[in-house]
Formats: C-alpha cells, structure tokens, sequence
C-alpha cells in the first residue's frame, strides 16, 4: 500500500493564509468569518460557499474557540491531518505572541486615553464585521420559509432565556433540522408514489 505523499507546498498556503487571518481578527473568532471567506473562498478557492457555513456551524458547536477549530477543521478538509496541524499551528502563533507582549505591557498602557479611545473605535467595527458575516451566512443558511422561521425562533429564545444554555439551543437546531429533512423526504416519496399511480392508471 503506498503511502500518500505530503504536499508541503499546501501545508505551506495553508500556514501561511491562516497565519495572515489571525493577527487582524479583532473581537475574536465571529469577527474572522468574513475574513475566512474571503481568503477561503474567494481568493483560494478551496471550499464552497456553502461549505464554509458548514465548517463555521460545527466549529461553533464543539467545544474551544471558533478560530482555532475551524482553521483546523478547514486544513483537515483541505490536506488532512498535516494540513489541520498547519493551519492550526498558523492561527495560533501570531495570537499567541500578541497576548504575551500585550500581556506584558498591560500596567503600562492600560489606562492610556489614546488606548482606550482605540478600543472605542474598534468595538463597533467588530459588530459590523459581525453583522456582516452574519448576512453573508443567512444568505447561504436560510434557503426556506422554514429556516427562517427556525432562524427567528432560536434568536428570540436566546435573547429572551439569556440563561439558556447554547449547547441545548445548537441541539434543538440539529433536531428540528433532521425533523425538516426527514417530513420533506416524505412528502417527495408521498408526490413520486402519486405520480407512479397515475402513470399505471
């Protein structure tokens, strides 16, 4: 059985591209959606739109920072475990060092007005690049009246129940989402039988 060969130069783009999106994901990894799906698909051309919000929703739904899982989870898709270990490695790094030196310098600059103006600045840009990965998924996401409707029902439950565990909320996603799947395939048996019966009679 022959081995599979390791093709450094896409554990390289991977790396490196990861490694490029990591240090300007200002608010965190919702904040990097937009940014990923630029690089990712429309530069790279590696995944599809559709499978980009596939990536972020399990991402979002396994345990650890949404960055890093699915950076990981797009380098495993892309060139396996090397390029999972690539592209995990190139999110990390420049995070890593940036959180040390700040980390360090934090008594010094804390308090600094022109810092805390900055931080001003970007909280809203944030919610906008939010905002905007958010609309840019719904596009993809919601196909349906149905899913907007299942869309609409689990922002008011979380926004009313804001004690509400998450995990149960992405469950009950999941289940209702089988639920759907599962009533529109028998409707589609239920048309294709009605048509069999008319074409013998």
């Amino acid at each position: 059985m022959e081995k599979k060969k390791i093709n450094y130069k896409i554990l390289f783009e991977l790396f490196m591209t990861f490694f490029k999106i990591s240090p300007i994901t200002f608010g965190g990894g919702f904040a990097m959606i937009p940014i990923m799906e630029e690089e990712l698909v429309t530069k790279k051309n590696w995944i599809g739109k559709e499978e980009i919000v596939d990536v972020f929703a399990v991402s979002q739904s396994v345990p650890g920072a949404i960055a890093v899982n699915s950076a990981t989870f797009v380098g495993y898709q892309i060139a396996g475990v090397p390029g999972a270990l690539a592209a995990l490695v190139g999110i990390v790094i420049p995070t890593f060092v940036i959180i040390i030196i700040l980390g360090a310098l934090l008594s010094s600059f804390q308090h600094n007005i022109h810092v805390q103006a900055a931080l001003q600045g970007i909280r809203p840009v944030v919610v906008a690049l939010i905002a905007s990965a958010a609309y840019k998924m719904s596009k993809v996401s919601i196909v349906d009246k149905i899913c907007f409707t299942l869309c609409t029902v689990c922002v008011l439950v979380l926004l009313l129940f804001k004690s509400l565990n998450l995990i149960l909320v992405i469950f009950m996603g999941a289940f209702f989402g089988i639920m759907i799947v599962k009533v529109k395939e028998l409707q589609n048996h239920a048309v294709a039988q009605k048509k069999v019966r008319g074409e013998k009679f």
